[in-house]
């Protein structure tokens, strides 16, 4: 009951999501109080096997508990829940365990067996001859970390993250600047080191757009030379 006692709503739901992933790999969780209602209904859902011991309805909060437990067990008709949970003696309880294909049994009022324990460890030849008995000798031998179904979605949203990655476009390269090439351009290029504009082009400096008319200018005249040199070379001969 200390563990969700006043605990906030973000701890339960933590609690409620460790359970569940942890009874995806077949791993068994109990949770153990006097009280069944100390367990929040999301957490009590998620246990299939039920062990319930004897409660007593002193207070109407008792009777409550009383109730909420005998509703949780699946019903028997031979059996009154709600009576024999208050009649329980010492070691007695009233058992519901899950079936082969997963299905809760109906509820039976059992004797339980007192615990036979030791202080140490068993020796090895002792544990080699409880596992040789055992009934699902062979079945648990082997570890298995089954892949669970937050770990599939998991994968999935990684591999859905890369390929919107690799299908996204790249981004366009500024193209070069007008101007020439060669020395020339590398010279306009550095007369001309505007700031860009709002399209990405790089905006006409002072420097740049003189030196720009001093070459047509120089064009001109010379492409006019050359022209009247080869004319009237044609013409003398």
């Amino acid at each position: 009951h200390l563990l969700f006692d006043g605990a906030p709503k973000a701890l339960v739901d933590q609690v409620e999501q460790v359970v569940r992933l942890i009874r995806s790999k077949g791993v068994g969780v109990y949770f153990i109080s006097q009280n069944p209602l100390d367990i929040p209904d999301a957490v009590l859902g998620q246990l299939g096997n039920r062990i319930q011991h004897a409660l007593r309805a002193f207070t109407p909060r008792d009777q409550k508990a009383v109730n909420a437990a005998a509703e949780t067990f699946r019903s028997n008709p031979k059996l009154k829940v709600e009576k024999v949970i208050t009649e329980l003696g010492v070691g007695e309880a009233l058992v519901s365990l899950l079936e082969d294909k997963g299905t809760p049994a109906i509820v039976q009022r059992t004797l339980i067996r007192p615990p036979v324990s030791r202080l140490g460890p068993v020796t090895p030849q002792e544990r080699q001859a409880i596992m040789a008995a055992s009934p699902v000798r062979g079945r648990y031998d082997q570890v298995a970390d089954r892949e669970s179904a937050y770990e599939k979605l998991k994968v999935r949203a990684v591999q859905s993250a890369q390929a919107a990655a690799q299908a996204a476009p790249a981004p366009a390269e500024a193209a070069p600047a007008a101007g020439g090439g060669g020395l020339l351009g590398n010279i306009l290029g550095g007369l001309g080191g505007g700031a860009a504009t709002g399209r990405g082009r790089p905006r006409q400096g002072l420097g740049e757009a003189l030196a720009k008319s001093v070459v047509r200018s120089v064009g001109s005249q010379v492409g006019t030379q050359i022209v009247r040199g080869i004319l009237g070379a044609l013409l003398r001969r």
